[in-house]
């Protein structure tokens, strides 16, 4: 890992940083306030950002590559309850809002590059920003919701219905998703997706 400043592809990175969603809109003064907090995390796929249950927590600015956001059972039973990707975010904001564990973890679905800061770190600049915050706030319960639909949209489509409904929804992450992490997302085996697909309902 290595701060913004010292990176030797820093041009990139704050261009990249410049058109996430939550920080886009930022002035040159607070960006400039904010990077120096930031470090790169260069991860693989199967890297954990994020541990189920800890509570040391970090907030994350997705540069390039894919991420989910994933539950684990007692009896390691996995749910996936979302997939970023660049220029979105990973937060673990609610947990530490509420003082409790963080209910999921943060994985790598792909080789990732990530801008991350303690999430002590981000909150104070979010206190100090009014509008980022509110900007940041809105984000965090648009994910919230986006989570919720999909929990519904489980128990209540069928499989193709299902797909269906990530394709509208998600159309160019379709083909960048490996299909076993799709499958698992959308609750369905590898091989129904594939006949599915196969039999041209999807």
């Amino acid at each position: 890992m290595s701060f913004v400043d010292h990176h030797p592809e820093k041009k990139i990175i704050r261009v990249q940083l410049k058109q996430n969603i939550v920080l886009k809109e930022m002035s040159d003064s607070e960006m400039a306030a904010l990077e120096p907090h930031l470090t790169i995390a260069e991860c693989n796929k199967g890297d954990f950002l994020l541990h189920q249950g800890v509570h040391e927590m970090e907030q994350y600015f997705i540069l390039d590559g894919i991420l989910k956001r994933v539950v684990t059972s007692q009896q390691a039973h996995e749910m996936i309850l979302r997939f970023a990707v660049g220029r979105d975010i990973e937060t673990s904001y609610a947990a530490w809002r509420l003082k409790t564990p963080t209910p999921y973890s943060i994985v790598c679905v792909t080789k990732a590059r990530v801008a991350k800061l303690p999430m002590q770190q981000w909150v104070a600049f979010i206190e100090a920003h009014g509008e980022i915050k509110q900007r940041f706030e809105y984000e965090v319960m648009n994910l919230m919701s986006e989570i919720m639909g999909h929990t519904i949209t489980l128990h209540l489509l069928d499989a193709p219905g299902r797909v269906h409904r990530f394709l509208r929804k998600h159309p160019d992450l379709f083909d960048h998703i490996p299909k076993k992490e799709l499958a698992s997302y959308l609750n369905l085996s590898p091989e129904t997706l594939s006949r599915l697909k196969h039999q041209g309902k999807i």
